[in-house]
């Protein structure tokens, strides 16, 4: 049972009169008249001094229980988490526990903002985490959609190209060299367009080497003030033990122009134009594996760009300019040479204010083999007679190729599927080497026939042609050849996988 401060003084009170009382009355009735008034006199008198006593304890209960309100008071506002102010009470032990309060409410509250701050910096990096792996899954998606773009894309090339070379060769009529000279040149700028395409997937092989940024970006620097005008200022600066970079460097070059260009465009009246480098600190690269990496950033102080359009920058196609003045490749080349180097790229922009674009790419660590292309030679010997076993699976194509290489002396075999190449390959067996397109519907492509074929019949060479050589081929020894290639470039994987060794380099 609870009792309060002022009951227990009462009560201690009343414990100490009432015996008295009662002894006085027991006095009072043994004794005679004289001494009951006497008796009586005191007994007015313990009346007064109760009074008294009372009120003295009734003065001490208050003086106690005001500060213990007051302590009350200060716990339910720290409670609250509401700030509590230190009150004088006269009692030097409430004082002692009020200022503990105090303390400890200043000390709550101070940790509870704390935790509101960090609470607030983890759901931004949340969200911020969240928009990266967003970001990226949307870009990784569009790769496949434009890796699988560029291989169906190559396979119209492929026949334009094909079919332009086979009139070339059947037509003496000058009336169509020149038809036919320029629609190979819209071959090649379609092929240039599809390796584009494929650095944004990722999928296109590249000769890597280390590159010394201090030395590549002071070179370019002249090439991009040309680029840029009189106008603007172009300026480059290398922080001093940069590491140097694995990429391919012409890729490098051909993302900074791209950058260039989108800065010439972003400042039409002039303004400046900064390349830095320096090596990325860790809280850079957070979504990116653990390694070191070096920070490429190229900034403008030009028009800039809202948020909606920023993240979309580097999808390809995507473009704010007017219709014929940009392809949309230009930032989409820049993300798929950072991705296929190991690295990414980030744009931030601020309307009115400008761009700044940063290539984060792995810093280089040890020398990477890399085997040098090969160039084929126009004048390889001829391969009339050669018995050519083409696996197509586009008609049209197959169509094409094989009235080009029956032009070129080859006896052809078309099949459409690597399936059907094996069962022709079992029933007629002498076939000189397997023409085959790397990829192909079904549960068996290209490679996985090459790979068998060089099991089972190790005499039989393969060469391998495709626009989308994805990285699958990485390791292996087969001849390759991009779709489409020129008919030289053909008869030279061709004889040189008949005649021996370098089918297997």
């Amino acid at each position: 049972m609870t009792v309060s401060i002022r009951t227990r003084l009462l009560l201690l009170v009343l414990s100490v009169w009432l015996p008295c009382v009662v002894a006085v009355l027991w006095f009072v009735i043994n004794n005679d008249a004289a001494q009951r008034q006497a008796v009586q006199q005191v007994v007015v008198g313990s009346l007064l001094l109760l009074g008294l006593a009372v009120s003295g304890a009734l003065w001490m209960a208050r003086r106690i229980t005001v500060p213990l309100h007051s302590l009350k008071q200060a716990a339910d506002r720290m409670q609250a988490g509401e700030p509590v102010t230190t009150s004088i009470t006269g009692i030097a032990e409430c004082d002692e526990v009020c200022e503990a309060l105090t303390l400890a409410a200043d000390g709550l509250h101070h940790a509870r903002n704390e935790l509101e701050c960090e609470i607030a910096a983890a759901v931004t990096r949340a969200r911020e985490a969240e928009q990266r792996i967003s970001r990226s899954q949307h870009i990784e998606a569009l790769g496949r959609l434009t890796g699988g773009v560029a291989h169906d894309f190559n396979n119209l090339l492929g026949v334009i190209s094909n079919s332009a070379h086979l009139m070339q060769r059947q037509t003496t009529d000058a009336a169509l060299q020149a038809p036919l000279a320029a629609t190979l040149r819209a071959v090649a700028v379609g092929s240039r367009l599809t390796q584009q395409l494929l650095r944004f997937a990722a999928q296109q092989p590249v000769c890597a080497k280390p590159v010394d940024l201090a030395d590549a970006l002071h070179d370019l620097r002249d090439l991009m003030q040309t680029v840029m005008g009189a106008r603007t200022k172009v300026a480059v600066a290398v922080a001093p033990g940069t590491p140097r970079v694995t990429v391919d460097a012409s890729e490098l070059e051909l993302a900074l122009i791209n950058l260039t260009l989108n800065a010439r465009d972003a400042m039409p009246l002039g303004g400046n134009l900064l390349v830095q480098a320096r090596r990325a600190h860790e809280d850079e690269v957070p979504d990116l594996p653990d390694g070191d990496y070096v920070l490429i950033t190229v900034s403008d102080d030009g028009l800039g760009i809202d948020d909606d359009v920023a993240g979309r920058v580097f999808e390809p196609f995507f473009t704010t300019k007017e219709v014929g003045q940009g392809t949309g490749l230009s930032l989409a080349q820049v993300m798929g040479f950072c991705v296929q180097a190991g690295g990414t790229a980030r744009l931030t922009s601020t309307e009115g204010l400008g761009t700044t674009v940063s290539l984060l790419l792995p810093a280089f660590e040890e020398a990477p083999s890399v085997v040098a292309p090969t160039t084929p030679d126009i004048q390889t010997p001829w391969i009339d007679g050669a018995r050519v076993l083409l696996v197509e699976d586009n008609d049209d194509l197959a169509e094409v190729t094989v009235a080009l290489l029956g032009s070129l002396g080859c006896e052809v075999r078309r099949v459409a599927d690597p399936q059907g190449a094996l069962r022709l390959i079992a029933d007629e067996p002498a076939f000189d080497v397997v023409l085959s397109d790397i990829r192909m519907p079904g549960g068996m492509d290209g490679l996985a026939l090459a790979r068998v074929l060089r099991d089972t019949r190790p005499e039989l060479p393969v060469v391998l042609i495709s626009g989308y050589a994805a990285k699958t081929l990485e390791g292996e020894d087969f001849i390759v050849l991009d779709k489409p290639c020129e008919p030289s470039e053909l008869i030279a994987a061709l004889h040189d996988a008949i005649e021996g060794p370098a089918a297997h380099r």
